[in-house]
């Protein structure tokens, strides 16, 4: 509950003794009131040289000024915490407000809501492995990294029902509504590759996708994406970890090739600056609006296609990324922004 103000006599008698000079602790002492206070009544007679209650501008806050101090640090200790939860542990001191009231009193200090961000789940070892491979490649120039050809298969959603519209519509009507249907409607899978210069062509995959389809996808598309791309003969190839791109078989095919696979951490799906194109790509779709898995597939490719020189060239942007990477101490827990500027382009 909110203190009371003291009486305009105790006031006046803590400003008398203040003028026959009492320091603040003799004065707190004396009238057994709280130093704090003591030194606020002063404060006001020193600026207005009245101890009045003065008027107040507008109503008087709902909550004191210890609640609202336990509220924000509450929220900035467990970021995760609801309003609700806010509200009733407000309610257990006595102070009842709506959630609007703990909604502006957070954003007075900073503090919003916001979707967490996901990032991958990272044991000591993948920490481990995510330094090594930062520290490796600190020695690497612009040109090695325009040399390497990124690569990734992701799935496309025919309604994308992980897609959030916002729309304006007034207060129970059911315009603007987005169709939902099980499992999105039906999905592709695709494959595609990128280097610094551009994007290359995009390929579905038909099938469940396993060894074979893998190595038949790189047969019939990789030596021919890395020349249209003009990386040269001693390019680097880059691919997750997935058991399908690390298979026996395949391993052999890229050694009989004489191609190079840039070693990648595990569990860094993150760090592949193709993840921030398969973001585009399914925003660029949905606001198509495909009707069809054929029309989704156009339009796949399409928006693919129109991915700029100066985008890709941009999210490539490595070696002083991977600079300041190592020079941050934050390294462990949030390796990809620092490492790649492709994560904060």
């Amino acid at each position: 509950m909110k203190n009371k103000e003291h009486t305009r006599q105790v006031q006046d008698t803590v400003v008398k003794k203040f003028k026959a000079g009492f320091g603040y602790k003799k004065i707190s002492q004396a009238l057994n009131i709280p130093r704090s206070t003591v030194q606020a009544i002063i404060l006001k007679w020193k600026e207005y040289q009245t101890t009045a209650n003065l008027p107040r501008p507008g109503r008087p806050s709902k909550l004191s000024a210890h609640t609202r101090r336990r509220l924000i640090r509450d929220a900035a200790k467990r970021p995760m915490i609801t309003l609700d939860e806010l509200q009733r542990s407000t309610a257990e001191v006595g102070d009842s407000v709506h959630r609007t009231t703990i909604s502006r009193i957070l954003h007075k200090s900073g503090l919003y809501g916001r979707v967490a961000r996901r990032k991958p789940f990272l044991k000591d070892i993948h920490k481990k492995c995510r330094l090594k491979f930062a520290t490796s490649h600190l020695g690497d120039t612009p040109n090695m990294w325009n040399k390497v050809l990124w690569s990734d298969d992701t799935k496309i959603e025919l309604f994308g029902n992980n897609a959030k519209r916002y729309v304006w519509r007034k207060s129970n009507t059911a315009e603007h509504t987005i169709p939902t249907v099980k499992h999105g409607g039906g999905s592709i899978m695709v494959w595609a590759c990128f280097s610094s210069a551009r994007t290359w062509k995009m390929v579905k995959i038909d099938g469940k996708m396993d060894g074979a389809k893998y190595r038949t996808i790189l047969e019939e598309n990789l030596m021919e994406s890395a020349k249209d791309l003009r990386l040269g003969r001693r390019f680097v190839f880059q691919q997750d970890n997935d058991p399908k791109h690390k298979a026996k078989s395949t391993m052999e095919w890229f050694k009989n090739k004489h191609i190079q696979v840039l070693e990648w951490p595990s569990q860094s799906p993150d760090l592949n600056p193709i993840e921030n194109l398969w973001k585009e790509l399914k925003t660029a779709v949905h606001k198509c609006s495909p009707s069809n898995l054929t029309e989704l597939e156009l339009f796949c490719k399409e928006e693919w296609e129109k991915n700029s020189v100066s985008r890709c060239a941009k999210l490539i942007d490595i070696p002083q990324a991977t600079y300041s990477c190592n020079r941050s101490k934050r390294w462990l827990n949030n390796f990809a922004r620092p490492i790649f500027q492709f994560l904060i382009c």
